[in-house]
């Protein structure tokens, strides 16, 4: 199971099914260098593992101490 909280950026958590860099790492461009930002289709997959792990009611927050889980945080809004 991802650990979702452990990274700078939530969708770190998976690997990038476009480029094929595992998880922890940034994606990479074709000629292999890292890229500043993560491929879309990572953060879709991230969703996913993120919904099926905990639930469409959940949400990630982002707080002084790094990144939470809160279990009903999407319900509230």
């Amino acid at each position: 199971m991802p650990d979702f909280i452990v990274h700078r950026h939530p969708a770190l958590a998976v690997s990038c099914p476009i480029c094929g860099t595992d998880p922890g790492l940034w994606c990479r461009q074709l000629n292999g260098q890292f890229t500043g930002s993560l491929h879309k289709a990572r953060q879709a997959e991230a969703d996913r593992q993120f919904i099926e792990q905990y639930g469409h009611e959940a949400a990630i927050i982002h707080a002084a101490s790094g990144w939470l889980i809160d279990p009903h945080g999407c319900a509230r809004d």
